[in-house]
Parts: C-alpha cells; sequence; structure tokens
C-alpha cells in the first residue's frame, strides 16, 4: 500500500520472486555502499557458511530490503543504479561470495534432504562438479525481499534504523543513518585519506565516522569536549547550528588530519587505539611550525616510557605519576576530563623533551 506524505511517496511491497543465480548474475545493479549502510564484510565466513546451510536446508530467512529506483528517477540514485541496499547487506556479501568460490561450507555441513552426501568443506565449484543437484538447488532458491519506494532520504534512513534497532549497531552507525549537516560533513570528514592510509584502529563498525565525529564537534565548538555516544548523538541531531560555522569546522577537520598525514605512518602503531586519536588530533591542531616536526618520535618515547612504568609498578614504588595518572586518564576515553588531561600532560612533556633533547 502507497502512502502519500506530505513529505512524498512511500511505499513498501513484496518484490517480485527472483533466483539467487539471478541476483548473482545482476549483482552490478546494486548499490551495496549507500551512505546510511553499514560497512561490509562484518560477518566471519563460519557466520556466512552458516547462512549458505541455513539457506540450502531450507530454513526461513530474515527479509531483506532494497531501495527499488526502478518506477522513476530519483534524486536519491546517486549511484544512479535500479536498488541500493537497505537491509541485507550482509546476506548479499554471503551468497555473492559463495557464487565467487571465496567461502566454503562449513565443515559440519549436513544437507537435510541427503544426509550421506559429504558436503564439509567444499565450494560452490566443488559441489557442481560432484553434486550438480545440490548446486542446482542453490541456484534456485529464492528470498524474500521488499521493495521500497521513497521520494525522501529520511524514509529511507528511517526505515534503516527501525529494521536494526533490535540489532547491535553501534552508536556511529545510527548516526550514520540520521539526517542532517552534520551527518554529511562527518561523512566527508572519515573519506580523507588519513582514515584509509594512517589509522590501524578498526573502521568496520564505523570507527572512523566515530572518530570523525568526534573532532568535528571540537572544531565546531572550538574546544575539547566529551565524546560519549549521547554528546555525539546530540551534536547530530541539533537543529539550531550555524551552517556556515559547521562548514568551517569541517574544512579545519580536513586540514588538521592532512597535517596528522605529516607526522603518522602509513598504518602507524601509534594509532592502534581509537582512544588517544582525538588526543593526537588536538595536539596536532595546537602545534605549528618547526614545534611539529619531531612529534612522531616524541610520542614513540613516550609510549615507551609509559610501558616501562607500567611494568615497574609490578616490582617498585617507584614510578613517575603523571605517566601513571595518564593511564588512568586513558581508562575513560571519552571524558571531557581524560581529553584535556591527556592533552595536557603530552604537551607538556613533549615542550620539556623538545628543549632538551633538540635544544639542549
Amino acid at each position: 500500500m502507497a502512502i502519500d506524505r506530505p513529505f512524498g511517496l512511500f511505499k513498501v511491497s513484496q518484490h517480485q520472486t527472483k533466483t539467487l543465480i539471478w541476483w548473482f548474475n545482476n549483482r552490478n545493479l546494486i548499490d551495496m555502499s549507500p551512505p546510511y549502510q553499514r560497512k561490509g564484510r562484518l560477518w566471519s565466513s563460519s557466520d556466512k557458511a552458516y547462512l549458505i546451510d541455513s539457506i540450502l536446508n531450507g530454513f526461513d530467512i530474515p527479509k531483506l530490503y532494497l531501495a527499488d529506483f526502478q518506477y522513476k528517477d530519483s534524486v536519491l540514485n546517486m549511484s544512479r543504479l535500479p536498488y541500493a541496499i537497505i537491509d541485507g547487506k550482509q546476506r548479499f556479501e554471503a551468497v555473492f561470495d559463495f557464487f565467487e568460490n571465496r567461502l566454503v561450507l562449513n565443515p559440519d555441513f549436513v544437507w537435510r534432504k541427503d544426509p550421506s552426501l559429504k558436503l564439509g568443506g567444499l565450494s560452490l565449484r566443488d559441489i557442481r562438479k560432484s553434486y550438480p543437484p545440490v548446486a542446482e538447488a542453490f541456484d534456485n532458491e529464492s528470498w524474500d525481499i521488499m521493495s521500497v519506494i521513497a521520494e525522501n532520504e529520511d524514509d529511507i534512513n528511517d526505515l534503516f534504523v527501525r529494521l536494526n534497532r533490535s540489532k547491535t549497531l553501534t552508536g556511529a552507525e545510527i548516526r550514520n543513518a540520521m539526517i542532517g549537516p552534520v551527518t554529511d560533513i562527518t561523512r566527508k570528514v572519515a573519506d580523507h585519506p588519513f582514515f584509509e592510509e594512517n589509522i590501524r584502529f578498526s573502521t568496520k563498525r564505523a570507527g572512523d565516522l566515530n572518530a570523525a565525529a568526534k573532532v568535528l564537534m571540537f572544531e565546531y565548538y572550538d574546544k575539547l569536549m566529551s565524546t560519549k555516544k549521547n554528546d555525539l548523538d546530540k551534536f547530530a541531531q541539533e537543529k539550531n547550528l550555524q551552517p556556515d560555522r559547521l562548514e568551517l569546522a569541517g574544512r579545519r577537520s580536513l586540514d588538521t588530519l592532512t597535517t596528522m598525514q605529516e607526522v603518522f605512518l602509513p598504518r602507524d602503531p601509534l594509532l592502534s587505539s581509537s582512544g588517544l586519536f582525538p588526543v593526537y588530533y588536538w595536539i596536532v591542531r595546537e602545534l605549528g611550525g618547526s614545534e611539529i616536526v619531531p612529534l612522531r618520535e616524541f610520542l614513540v618515547s613516550f609510549e615507551k616510557e609509559r610501558k616501562e612504568n607500567r611494568e615497574s609498578q609490578k616490582v617498585t614504588d617507584d614510578l613517575d605519576n603523571e605517566l601513571s595518572r595518564f593511564d588512568t586518564l586513558n581508562r575513560s576515553t571519552n571524558d571531557l576530563g581524560s581529553h584535556s588531561g591527556r592533552v595536557q600532560i603530552l604537551l607538556s612533556r613533549y615542550r620539556a623533551w623538545l628543549k632538551n633533547t633538540i635544544f639542549g
């Protein structure tokens, strides 16, 4: 049933039944990564193989949802493809991986129609060669796909959030489905090459978007802030932000990330923790000129001293209290006090290190 709302058409209906082999052969028609989507490749090989098990054995698979742009030209169709994933990306990826022989059945797989067959550990290529009826059964399976027609991105994003409310989405993944200028600029900041080339912390669960939102908020308010989930959610939903100021905050974030690329190495071990990233960001922002050149050398030295101080704690009371305090602050990485305390310690020690190392 179509619903004509003041803000546009919104319709969810059963998609015409298509086989799995049809979807695989036409996979180039699907935008697998629209803006609101979670990152792909979240499932383990075992999880994906378990889905294939369920399909082959006739178990019910939850509905999948596709934005359907076939009905007319839509401004939402940024990829200019007939379909875009709303819900079901991991399931599509699992099926496509199996078709492409990048996935094998779990070792304990049993085909209920003929338990005598030894199919565990086989790829679809193996199955086609030795057990053609099983491969044909998989090709011709279909799943329940809902076609979503919408004229406003708000409706598609709202549907995505509603469908995933019972799942373990991260705060960043939910914020990425929100409508508004903060979300748009956060995506632009997260697209900076720094997040692709330099960091080592995981971005599979939108870790890059979470980090980008933190520094964007710092720049907008021009100060360190608490970066807990509620703080970032409030920032993303704030209706009274100044557009020019927000745009400027985005540009400043991008500029600082570019400077950070001059400091940190590709896939830098110093950037293994997302909790330290906002601290390093603010320090780079605060420093300038020749002061910033040896920063990485200092940070490597600082981390070595911090590790030695922790190990000494087990055998002696002769500790560096400031380093111990840094470790304590580092346990609550999103608190305002943690951000400001760690920045203060690092900047103070860095300038003392500069004086002794460079000028001493």
